[in-house]
């Protein structure tokens, strides 16, 4: 009885997930799944991850090409939806949101985008709002508390993270990400390799990333044989959160650079590599004469009256490749779980040009 209800549920409503199906008919989840188990080796249905769609008819199956990008070739009918959740649409995630909707164009995929506003109860609420209304996977970048960013394995559907590291990795997430301690690595080999000794960092409190930049800083200093004094970094609060304490920072560093206390700078972000730029030409600190700079993130870095050199993370590759891993996870709900860190660029521009 429960095969030919779990039967009728699929061709209803197309695809059904475990939770709710249990939910339907007042059992456990684990009798779901036998019952999905044994419906799929009789062919009467195909097996997804937290559920089951009816099975494709024949020659239209969701493929991959081994020597080349995944393909999604018919999905017996049914539109292959995945939702995209990131903080916000107007730094850093625009090429992010480009990459991951031109990867589902390609695949004949719907893309449906939610923006959080960094907002935890905001994000939840988006997720939620897309499983009601469907969606097979989900691409986040999670906002809110490190600590407090595993939410997502709750959910019934496969899960990608997009540029994350939660501290609770206990339930082994997939994701995507851009190796930001690498790009603080090459960095500093661009500054060492322009005979720059006494090399600062200027890092956001409130950004997730600032501890793997920290991290490849030192490192890229250690591998030359330099140690990074505490004395080197300094960690800006936001505008918005301590303007007094933020004002206080910048003046300490500037009034550094003006003494000839240091050559060079790495500063995450560009706005905040914009201000410093500023900050030190009023001073008359020749850039890069006297201390070159390196920007973080390449967003508008290009766009200063000095051209900043900057570190370019992949973006559009990080949402493309995220799109890549949760269609793979959809055909293959066994596959080992995978984790994609790719490497970003130096652009190297006017502001840390050889002398």
């Amino acid at each position: 009885m429960r095969h030919k209800e779990i039967l009728q549920w699929l061709h209803e409503r197309g695809t059904m997930r475990v939770s709710d199906m249990a939910l339907e008919l007042n059992v456990s989840a684990i009798t779901i799944r036998r019952d999905v188990d044994a419906l799929s080796k009789r062919g009467l249905l195909t097996r997804v991850h937290g559920g089951a769609v009816l099975p494709e008819p024949r020659g239209q199956r969701m493929t991959v090409v081994s020597d080349g990008p995944t393909v999604v070739s018919g999905t017996g009918g049914r539109e292959l939806v995945l939702g995209l959740i990131v903080p916000a649409a107007d730094y850093y995630f625009p090429e992010v949101i480009k990459g991951a909707r031109e990867a589902a164009a390609e695949r004949g995929i719907r893309l449906v985008l939610g923006i959080s506003q960094y907002d935890p109860e905001e994000e939840r609420a988006q997720a939620r709002r897309m499983l009601e209304d469907g969606i097979h996977g989900l691409l986040i970048t999670p906002c809110g508390p490190v600590g407090a960013q595993s939410w997502p394995a709750e959910l019934d559907v496969p899960c990608v993270l997009i540029e994350r590291h939660p501290d609770d990795d206990a339930w082994g997430a997939e994701r995507v990400v851009t190796d930001h301690a690498y790009g603080a690595r090459i960095a500093v080999r661009h500054l060492v390799d322009r005979d720059r000794e006494l090399i600062s960092l200027i890092l956001r409190e409130d950004s997730p990333h600032s501890d793997l930049i920290l991290e490849g800083y030192r490192g890229g200093l250690a591998a030359v044989g330099m140690t990074a004094s505490e004395s080197s970094v300094f960690r800006l609060p936001s505008p918005s959160t301590d303007p007094a304490e933020r004002e206080r920072r910048l003046t300490e560093f500037a009034d550094k650079a003006a003494k000839d206390l240091l050559e060079a700078v790495i500063v995450h972000n560009d706005h905040d590599a914009i201000v410093v730029l500023q900050r030190l030409r009023a001073r008359g600190v020749d850039i890069p004469g006297a201390v070159a700079i390196v920007a973080y993130d390449d967003e508008v870095a290009a766009l200063a009256d000095i051209p900043l050199t900057a570190v370019a993370p992949p973006k559009r590759a990080v949402g493309a490749a995220a799109v890549d891993l949760i269609v793979r996870r959809l055909i293959d709900p066994e596959r080992p779980t995978h984790r994609l860190a790719i490497l970003p660029e130096l652009n190297v521009r006017a502001s840390s040009a050889q002398e």
